[in-house]
């Protein structure tokens, strides 16, 4: 435990930031999950999924919880997946 109190505080704060990117990345992990779901119904609600995923993805690179080359990464490995999805169904 710190002595410190600018270090006390400083703990509180990234105790914070870990929580919110915790969610951030859970948000990401369903909204991906949910967009390859509806790929493989082949609902109409794919793009709206897609969408909503790649919005995700893109607002965690730009707040920094994942970095811009994972972001594009991951993008990319969701737009396969769902070309594969689509094309066997």
């Amino acid at each position: 435990m710190a002595n410190i109190k600018s270090q006390i505080k400083r703990n509180k704060q990234n105790e914070k930031r870990r929580i919110r990117n915790k969610d951030v990345r859970t948000e990401l992990k369903t909204r991906v999950k949910v967009a390859v779901t509806a790929a493989e119904a082949g609902g109409e609600s794919l793009d709206d999924a897609l969408k909503l995923a790649v919005k995700r993805i893109d607002k965690a690179a730009s707040k920094g919880i994942i970095h811009k080359n994972a972001a594009a990464r991951r993008k990319s490995r969701l737009m396969k997946r769902l070309t594969k999805a689509t094309a066997d169904s």
